[in-house]
């Protein structure tokens, strides 16, 4: 990915980019340099031309004409752009769990925006997303930083997210019946499988699918969602004392994905000190 300081082309994240899509992660597709419409037509500053708008077969039209073949109340697909802008976000989150982009460096969202073939509009709202989530924060007239983060803030999402979720999971051991936990099992096979990969963006999307599912049963759509957040936030990438991200290793993902399947068997067998130690355990490695 190239940052706003001059690289050499082809390291680091920009290879993700260059073929329009992270490893192990959401794919962007790659679109000549314009936002591709539904209809076929280029979407410029995010509304969808349609059929007609800069050639083809349509090319003859011109504005405030119409064509017999073509109603002229067609609706343009607005919502283009808010998938662009989705499908960059998703791309964004899945190079920041990777370690793609570097906690502390400055990424320009023009030079990014060029690199997945869109405007810079698109990549801007996409980082001012992640800047509402404490991802990254705006530099003026430069671009956005990507935050600098230490393992005490780590511990503190740990605690946090530890609040939450052992009360509603002790509830949901004493309430839920053992074959409804039984349904789970493949979310929690997914993440043994996507820590087996290395991958921790990969990873990191199952684990966040099956706190989530597990989390769902309660009923209380509310309480998944923020801790849902407090759980991306908690992949982020860390950095260590030598300046580079302390990744966790593929050992780590394996043990992390091996308290799913045995929190799982706890819950389905309602032994609630089980669950209670290995939830907390859970959250302890998480930190």
């Amino acid at each position: 990915m190239e940052r706003s300081t001059q690289e050499p082309a082809g390291t680091g994240v920009s290879q993700g980019l260059d073929g329009g899509a992270f490893d192990g992660g959401a794919r962007v597709p790659t679109q000549s340099r314009a936002e591709r419409a539904p209809g076929g037509g280029p979407v410029r500053g995010g509304v969808g031309l349609g059929p007609g708008s800069g050639g083809g077969a349509g090319a003859g039209a011109v504005r405030g004409e119409h064509t017999h073949g073509e109603a002229a109340s067609r609706p343009r697909p607005a919502v283009q752009r808010a998938s662009v802008r989705g499908q960059i976000l998703d791309a964004l989150r899945t190079a920041l769990v990777g370690g793609e982009l570097t906690p502390g460096e400055v990424y320009s969202a023009p030079v990014l925006g060029e690199r997945f073939g869109v405007s810079a509009t698109p990549v801007r709202e996409a980082m001012q997303q992640l800047a509402l989530e404490g991802a990254v924060e705006v530099v003026p007239n430069r671009g956005f930083r990507v935050v600098v983060r230490g393992a005490r803030e780590l511990a503190e999402l740990a605690e946090v997210r530890a609040l939450i979720e052992v009360p509603v999971m002790l509830r949901l051991a004493r309430t839920v019946p053992a074959e409804r936990w039984a349904q789970l099992r493949p979310l929690a096979e997914a993440t043994v499988h996507a820590a087996g990969s290395g991958c921790r963006a990969t990873y990191a999307e199952s684990d966040r699918a099956f706190h989530r599912a597990v989390l769902g049963l309660c009923g209380n759509e509310q309480l998944v969602g923020v801790a849902e957040e407090l759980h991306r936030r908690s992949q982020w990438p860390l950095v260590g004392g030598g300046g580079g991200p302390a990744a966790r290793g593929r050992a780590d993902l394996v043990a992390d994905a091996a308290e799913h399947m045995a929190l799982l068997e706890a819950l389905g067998a309602g032994d609630l000190d089980v669950v209670r130690a290995l939830v907390r355990e859970h959250f302890a490695g998480a930190a």
